[in-house]
């Protein structure tokens, strides 16, 4: 089918890719649970977003070259781990701040625009998800298939629909659960967590080796 094979065996791998819990479904349960579920799938389309980047990077030979450039790989490396690290300090301080002026009020909210640029971000400027793509896909595309990068957009696309319906799924899920609990101390408390994990990402990314 467009020049893959063992799709039955490609959709089975990638479902189990999807549901592994990962820096993207935190982010998105932490939405979910300080702001409600449009936050959450506001996040979930973001990162889904940014997986559609990366798979036309893999298709037209982009994140071949980023797998073998040193310079190209520490470049993106640095402006993802930059941006992991601005945006938990930024879900740190706005804790901080909102403990200290009212202590049982909900943090200010943040658009659903913003949340789904952040999610957007943290996922396309993330190189290891670009040679996620670049080593699973390649697994699965004929070797005399005609084209492809077409074999690449397809089976790239099956993955980001089934991984996005999980990760909606995901947000669904965690909005309901969060329901029931004191959001003002929830978003508290998630806002920190996430935070200094994000922070513990961008530190991690920034001494990533390309291999």
């Amino acid at each position: 089918m467009f020049g893959s094979h063992d799709f039955p065996l490609f959709v089975l791998a990638g479902v189990l890719l999807n549901v592994t819990p990962g820096p993207d479904m935190l982010y998105i349960i932490g939405r979910s649970t300080t702001q409600g579920w449009r936050a959450g799938a506001a996040a979930a389309l973001g990162i889904g977003a940014g997986c559609l980047v990366h798979i036309a990077a893999a298709a037209l030979g982009l994140s071949a070259v980023l797998a073998t450039s040193a310079a190209a790989f520490a470049v993106l490396k640095i402006a993802g781990a930059t941006y992991l690290v601005y945006v938990g300090i930024s879900l740190i301080l706005s804790s901080r701040a909102t403990a200290k002026t009212a202590p049982t009020a909900v943090t200010a909210p943040v658009t659903l625009r913003a949340v789904f640029v952040q999610g957007f971000f943290t996922n396309v400027l993330n190189p290891k998800v670009a040679l996620f793509f670049l080593a699973f896909l390649p697994q699965f595309i004929d070797a005399d298939a005609p084209n492809k990068a077409l074999a690449f957009i397809f089976l790239g696309a099956v993955f980001n629909f089934n991984g996005t319906l999980w990760n909606l799924f995901v947000a669904w899920f965690a909005a309901r659960v969060s329901a029931g609990f004191d959001r003002s101390r929830l978003a508290l408390w998630f806002n920190r967590c996430i935070g200094t994990f994000f922070v513990y990402l961008g530190v991690r990314l920034a001494f990533a080796k390309a291999g």
